[in-house]
């Protein structure tokens, strides 16, 4: 079993010293340090020092804000040092100790709140969605032709006029044209029956 820290400033003129202190004081035998944002999601220390845990070691820092910066994102480390095996503990922060069982109660329960919120902005999603719709929103990309373009590029392709030439004319891709000459879905099964 090995204690791990982890000490994290913000800006290149902060000192990393105070968090050392802390972690040598908390019994860490190794430290990753670095100074880079936490909004960074790339943290090369911290993502060494994720891929270094094994079974039975500890990951700690003085506070959470050093970790993470979202519940989302803590999370997301938290479950990598649990697929680890390992365990996580943050000085300040008492409640935040997976290697106690309080510890993990407390972080299973703020796991659970973030998967309900995330549920339901998914449903706040889609109800706007379908309130939106029925206002007469149009979702997704425009059509390249409007009706009218797209019966004259039928009309031109009956007879005879090549693909490439009516895209040309409507200043669009010959997939989108090709698209048109294709038969639809529908139609193919009731041609096939």
């Amino acid at each position: 079993m090995t204690i791990y820290g982890y000490a994290r400033v913000s800006t290149g003129s902060q000192s990393l010293a105070s968090q050392d202190a802390q972690l040598r004081a908390a019994g860490c035998t190794k430290i990753y340090a670095e100074k880079v944002s936490g909004a960074w999601s790339d943290r090369p220390e911290l993502a060494k020092l994720l891929k270094r845990l094994d079974r039975g070691d500890v990951l700690t820092v003085t506070r959470l804000d050093r970790l993470a910066r979202s519940t989302r994102d803590l999370l997301n480390i938290l479950d990598l040092v649990g697929k680890a095996g390992a365990g996580f503990k943050s000085l300040g922060d008492a409640w935040a100790d997976t290697t106690t069982p309080h510890g993990r109660l407390m972080l299973t329960v703020l796991g659970g709140l973030a998967e309900f919120e995330r549920e339901l902005i998914i449903v706040r999603t889609g109800e706007g969605r379908t309130r939106a719709k029925a206002r007469g929103v149009k979702f997704g990309r425009p059509a390249a032709l409007t009706p009218h373009q797209r019966r004259e590029a039928m009309h031109r392709l009956a007879n005879g006029e090549a693909q490439a030439d009516v895209a040309r004319s409507f200043n669009v891709s010959q997939a989108t044209i090709s698209r048109l000459a294709a038969p639809s879905p529908f139609e193919a099964s009731v041609v096939a029956a």
